[in-house]
């Protein structure tokens, strides 16, 4: 997946924005500006583009060891669980697609209630 179509898809998901900040990285939030983080995108070894997400308990243990993938650097190492796609070997474009929005979803459900309703995440 390259930079573009990343922004591009993660602007397609609700009540998203995005910023860069962090040395470059394209940050993805649900929420608005002061949301939720769900994406993180970067570009620190040349032109591979790592692209982090927020995961269930069971992903994360299914994954982190798996070719391509690894704990997400430093929110992993401080007990969050995320996960970085360094490469396609295990995951493709059209899964991580999959993985991104349930990230979104997930971090939706960390706003607050009011915040939630009022964007219609809840009934």
């Amino acid at each position: 997946m390259m930079l573009d179509e990343y922004n591009s898809w993660c602007r397609s998901l609700s009540h998203t924005s995005h910023v860069v900040q962090w040395g470059g990285s394209h940050v993805w939030k649900v929420g608005g500006s002061k949301g939720k983080v769900f994406a993180i995108a970067s570009q620190w070894e040349g032109p591979r583009l790592e692209i982090t997400f927020k995961t269930s308990q069971l992903t994360f243990d299914l994954l982190k060891d798996a070719p391509g993938m690894r704990p997400a650097p430093y929110l992993a190492s401080r007990g969050m669980i995320w996960l970085q796609r360094q490469t396609a070997e295990t995951v493709d474009d059209k899964t991580l697609k999959d993985y991104l929005r349930e990230s979104h979803r997930l971090a939706a459900l960390n706003l607050s209630k009011r915040v939630q309703k009022e964007l219609g995440f809840l009934p």
